[in-house]
């Protein structure tokens, strides 16, 4: 019995417009049921790889397969109506004159109406808007017409979910819900999908990997835990999450940075020639009140639960600190910053 092909393959994607490259040599394997978030500064060349993905955009070189199926080659492009590919935009794109649920019902029409009209019941009711199958577009919220956008393109079975960005309009409460509803139903149905986002924390509470974008290129490609705790360099730390860097020495052997001695890792027992810069996270810095203490808060957030600190070391370097909310402290508090993470993630001292 042969294996399921992967529901995508993209093989040394290339695509440029004029003399910028905005996908340069990509790389990618998505498995079977999984989602996968694609991040990245803008420009970076994200949504243009979901648009070649789609069929959108054709490939200058390299080749794209969706289920075992080349769309791509980089010399012919299939167009996107006939590719198993579904796709979500931010606007919604449903039908205005028709209602919600024959817009869901759309993209299974020549199916039998029995069948039909069961499969469009179950879809809206795993999204929760099964009340609403008779209303029209324009008589529901956005975050219903996001959560009818999905269903419908679901609807059809697709060998893969492209979805460009599909909760940017939503508030952060709404985003939260719809996006919790969406990857029940992604679950439940066994859609691979890929994603695009701006956000972050939402690529790592999203997705199953997560592929951070720079430039056309692929940084790095791994689990949430994997790209935030394990960057591969020094622009992935700083775009996933906020940090700083400190410079670590290494004296007879021992690492150690302004905030105390770390841990060598276990799969570094050399440091690159070029040295290498602890990446401190604010939840990695304790402080201790001290009116001797080296160090100064210079600045403060409060968030609600947290208070977030802006710490000015001896050296004159800026960490941050996240604190609990009954941890308040006035700005100028003399302090002692530590670490409280025995191996912080270390990265080449290089920019990149």
């Amino acid at each position: 019995m042969n294996p399921e092909p992967p529901p995508l393959q993209v093989r040394g994607a290339l695509r440029s417009f004029g003399h910028t490259r905005a996908v340069d040599g990509v790389d990618l394997e998505l498995h079977p049921g999984e989602l996968l978030v694609l991040v990245g500064p803008s420009g970076c060349g994200k949504s243009t790889l979901l648009r070649s993905i789609a069929g959108l955009v054709a490939l200058d070189e390299g080749s794209i397969t969706v289920g075992g199926l080349v769309v791509d080659d980089g010399r012919s492009s299939t167009p996107p109506e006939h590719r198993p590919v579904g796709m979500v935009f931010q606007d919604h794109s449903l039908f205005p004159h028709l209602t919600i649920e024959d817009n869901v019902a759309f993209g299974i029409r020549k199916t039998p109406a029995a069948e039909r009209k069961a499969a469009v019941a179950e879809l809206l009711a795993m999204v929760e808007i099964e009340h609403l199958a008779q209303r029209y577009p324009h008589e529901i919220s956005g975050g219903e017409r996001q959560r009818a956008s999905v269903a419908r393109a679901v609807a059809p079975h697709p060998r893969l979910l492209l979805l460009d960005e599909p909760f940017a309009a939503l508030d952060p409460n709404l985003r939260e819900q719809v996006r919790t509803q969406l990857v029940t139903l992604l679950r439940a149905t066994g859609t691979p999908a890929v994603f695009v986002s701006h956000d972050q924390a939402e690529a790592m509470a999203l997705g199953d990997r997560v592929a951070v974008m720079r430039a056309g290129r692929l940084e790095q490609l791994g689990t949430g835990p994997e790209v935030y705790d394990h960057p591969a360099n020094r622009f992935v730390a700083a775009f996933m999450g906020d940090a700083a860097f400190l410079p670590v020495s290494d004296e007879d052997g021992r690492l150690r940075t302004e905030l105390g001695p770390i841990e060598r890792p276990a799969d570094a027992p050399t440091l690159p020639a070029g040295g290498v810069v602890a990446v401190i996270r604010p939840a990695d810095v304790e402080l201790e009140a001290d009116p001797d203490g080296p160090d100064e808060i210079v600045g403060s957030v409060y968030q609600g639960p947290t208070w977030t600190y802006d710490v000015r070391l001896a050296s004159g370097a800026v960490v941050r600190s996240t604190r609990p909310r009954s941890e308040a402290v006035s700005h100028g508090t003399r302090v002692r910053a530590r670490l409280d993470i025995a191996c912080p993630a270390l990265v080449p001292i290089a920019a990149g």
